[in-house]
């Protein structure tokens, strides 16, 4: 049984081997042990070597001293038997001493090499060759030496036995002693006599010494063997066992499994690796999970993307795709592309997907098919190369969006952008795009060639209030800006020639931005047939106060009269009139004269037609002025005017003559409610009319407010909403042509105005015109 089981355990030894060196190449804690164990015996071998020979090197010097002592010794012993002559003695304590443990030999030589005394009877009288050892010490210089230290004297050899012995040499010198006594035959010049050599041999020392050797190497090899189980235990629970754990959490966090942390209780550098380690693997578990959520997103997008994706190879096949694009078209992977798409046996021309694979660049173009029904279907596809490490294209990720009823949004849009365009283009009025900032022509119809003349091309880019022949056009671009209606505004023509346009302004979503969409509409007839209906309603408002006209000239010219049938009687009798009373008939007639004059004047401005420029106008001077051609009618009437208008007020802006006619009609219809209410029975203070003026303020402008109140029968309101309309009246047949208002209503809108009708505070009727403040052209009115 034995034959046969050794060869199998050297099998079993040569398939471990290699498994022990893989641990030993793979294992950090196995390295530092054999690093560290071989170190540790290194060391301590090294200690004992030299500790040992550092206790040779004391054992061998104390024994030269102890036989450097031992030689005195001898030597003091010898001294008096020599001086007496005494060789029995010599012999006796040579014989004495050298019967002594570890004395191999003590020999007394005279200066001719001979030994005269020796504890080894044979060796007496023998004669020493002088380049032995022992005596080629001193003799290998001419003269021989004379003194010598003890490491020269000393010699070291083996005996016959192997055993290392100690000779020392002690020079026996010549004394005063020995060249004085009477039986000594040296001379005095003899420095030495003889040498005492001692030979000891070191077989006990050398056994103390081995025996120490072995002591000292168990003792290192066990303090290395513990040194080394102490530093492998630390180095596995500080080192091995805390880098087991942070290997096995790396690993789990590069598996992907789940994190349970690193729990290292080191206050050291491994500790703080493991803290280290334990963050980074919380965060990398964190980014993980953030990964696995994207992943889980991009994935869910990718399956519910409202289009179609596929991944293909080089040769069109289906890699993989989307959800979608298998419930569209139920194809199977490995299936071609062209095959799945539109049922084809070849790739399509122009394909995206080639020409990415040619170039490695994404490409992008709409393509028409048909579905399974016959409809025709658009798709806008795209492409994007797949690359690998080192960059080749090694698949095609394919987007289709099918835009086929975006295509059909598109076609009708793009039907109905061509439709209102024409509309654009056809409509009546000139229509300009504005930009916000600064007013600028963006577009236009082709109207503003018949109207201004300018090609359409030549307005675009050019500033819109380029077109306005005003003094001053910031109120009209603020009125713009606010997209407030202007009823009246002079633009100026290509040619030079000006006309009156109404203005009409709204915002827009123009492509890209908001804009002012502006309808300018030529009013220039349509003013000159108002013109001609308010002269004509001049004329009639003329004519109806012809009578009080008569009146108001035939009281001045009865003064007249008067005075001039005065000095005619005064003349016929050739009676004087004295200074006085000739200058206060003079000054009468003057004054008479100028009130008939102006008179005349008042009625031929009235009647004259007025221009339509708009300019500063004192509303209670316009109110005075008018109130004079009917004071004396009034009075007659028995009516009551009660005035209300404050001093200072602000001018207003419109023309003086159009704002009398209105205070005209209003006084008419004031007048004519008040007798039809009252009759010609009335009496004094029964009729009444309230004529007042004010201020009021409107956001950011001001305007002035003038009213006529009467006491009359007032308006019904059924039809109060249609007092401005055109030839309405509720006068009797033949008393009124209906135009007054209508004419009145115009002419304050004209110069941004309002007027308003409503019941009065004493029952009858009251007119509100409402006027903006004048502005100075450049000045802004706070």
């Amino acid at each position: 049984m034995r034959p046969r089981s050794l060869p199998l355990r050297l099998a079993d030894l040569a398939q471990a081997l290699p498994r022990l060196l893989r641990t030993i190449r793979c294992s950090l804690i196995t390295k530092l042990a054999i690093v560290s164990g071989v170190a540790l015996m290194f060391f301590f071998f090294l200690w004992s070597s030299l500790n040992i020979n550092a206790m040779k090197t004391l054992t061998t010097e104390a024994t030269m001293s102890d036989m450097n002592r031992l030689g005195n010794t001898i030597n003091l012993g010898l001294h008096y038997a020599m001086l007496t002559y005494a060789p029995e003695t010599i012999r006796e304590i040579i014989k004495s001493i050298g019967t002594q443990q570890g004395i191999l030999s003590i020999r007394v030589y005279n200066k001719k090499g001979q030994i005269k005394y020796s504890n080894q009877l044979s060796e007496i009288d023998e004669i020493t060759d002088i380049k032995e050892e022992a005596c080629y010490v001193c003799h290998r210089t001419a003269p021989p030496q004379v003194h010598l230290a003890l490491r020269e004297r000393t010699r070291f050899f083996t005996d016959e036995s192997g055993h290392p012995c100690i000779g020392i040499l002690r020079p026996i010198e010549n004394e005063p002693s020995c060249v004085n006594d009477a039986c000594h035959v040296h001379p005095a010049d003899k420095k030495i006599l003889g040498l005492l050599d001692i030979t000891v041999s070191q077989a006990a020392n050398e056994a103390t010494l081995a025996s120490y050797t072995e002591r000292n190497f168990l003792a290192a090899l066990a303090v290395a063997g513990g040194t080394f189980l102490v530093l492998f235990l630390f180095t596995h629970l500080l080192v091995n066992r805390p880098v087991r754990t942070m290997i096995r959490a790396t690993r789990a966090i590069a598996a992907g499994h789940t994190f349970r942390g690193v729990d290292l209780r080191q206050a050291d550098e491994m500790g703080e690796l493991g803290r280290a380690i334990d963050a980074m693997g919380r965060e990398v578990l964190s980014k993980q999970a953030e990964l696995v959520r994207q992943k889980n997103r991009y994935q869910d997008l990718f399956e519910h993307v409202p289009c179609t994706i596929t991944v293909q190879d080089k040769n069109l096949r289906l890699i993989s795709y989307n959800q979608a694009f298998a419930d569209e078209f139920h194809v199977h992977p490995g299936q071609y592309c062209y095959k799945a798409y539109k049922g084809r046996e070849e790739p399509c021309t122009n394909c995206p997907v080639i020409r990415t694979f040619d170039d490695g660049l994404p490409h992008a173009n709409e393509e028409i098919t048909l579905d399974r029904d016959g409809c025709k279907r658009t798709f806008f596809v795209s492409t994007s190369p797949m690359t690998d490490e080192s960059g080749k294209v090694t698949s095609v990720m394919e987007i289709s969006l099918d835009i086929s009823e975006s295509k059909f949004l598109e076609e009708e849009l793009e039907r109905s952008r061509m439709k209102y365009q024409a509309i654009f283009s056809c409509i009546p009025t000139a229509l300009f795009v504005l930009s916000l900032d600064d007013l600028t022509i963006l577009e236009c119809n082709s109207r503003p060639q018949t109207l201004y003349g300018y090609e359409p091309g030549e307005l675009l880019g050019t500033p819109f209030l380029a077109l306005f022949d005003e003094p001053d056009i910031a109120p009209f671009e603020a009125a713009i800006r606010a997209e407030r209606p202007i009823d009246r505004v002079r633009h100026r023509r290509k040619n030079g020639q000006h006309f009156f346009a109404a203005i009409r302004v709204s915002t827009a979503a123009f492509p890209g931005s908001q804009v002012y969409l502006a309808s300018v509409t030529d009013i220039t007839n349509r003013l000159e047939t108002e013109q001609q209906l308010i002269q004509a309603s001049k004329m009639a408002t003329l004519g109806e106060m012809s009578t009080s006209v008569a009146h108001e000239l035939n009281q001045p010219m009865t003064v007249i009269q008067t005075i001039s049938d005065l000095l005619v009687r005064k003349v016929r009798k050739g009676q004087c009139v004295d200074q006085a009373t000739l200058t206060e008939m003079a000054e009468g007639i003057g004054r008479h004269i100028a009130r008939a004059t102006g008179i005349i004047n008042h009625m031929r401005e009235f009647g004259r037609k007025a221009d339509r420029h708009v300019a500063a106008v004192d509303l209670g001077a316009v109110f005075h002025r008018t109130f004079e051609l009917f004071s004396q009618q009034l009075k007659l009437r028995n009516i009551t005017v009660a005035f209300d208008i404050p001093e200072g007020l602000p001018p207003v802006a419109a023309q003086a003559n159009p704002l009398e006619q209105v205070f005209m009609n209003l006084l008419l219809n004031a007048r004519d409610a008040v007798d039809e209410c009252y009759g010609p029975n009335s009496r004094p203070g029964d009729k009444r009319i309230a004529i007042a003026a004010g201020l009021e303020t409107t956001g950011e402008r001001q305007f002035v407010t003038a009213s006529i109140a009467d006491n009359g029968s007032g308006i019904a309101p059924e039809v109060l909403g249609r007092i401005f309309e055109p030839f309405f009246t509720t006068k009797e047949v033949g008393k009124g042509t209906g135009l007054g208002l209508s004419i009145s209503y115009g002419i304050i809108k004209d110069y941004g105005g309002d007027i308003v009708a409503a019941a009065g505070p004493e029952g009858g009727a009251r007119f509100t015109i409402r006027l903006p403040v004048w502005q100075e052209p450049g000045v802004t009115r706070d």
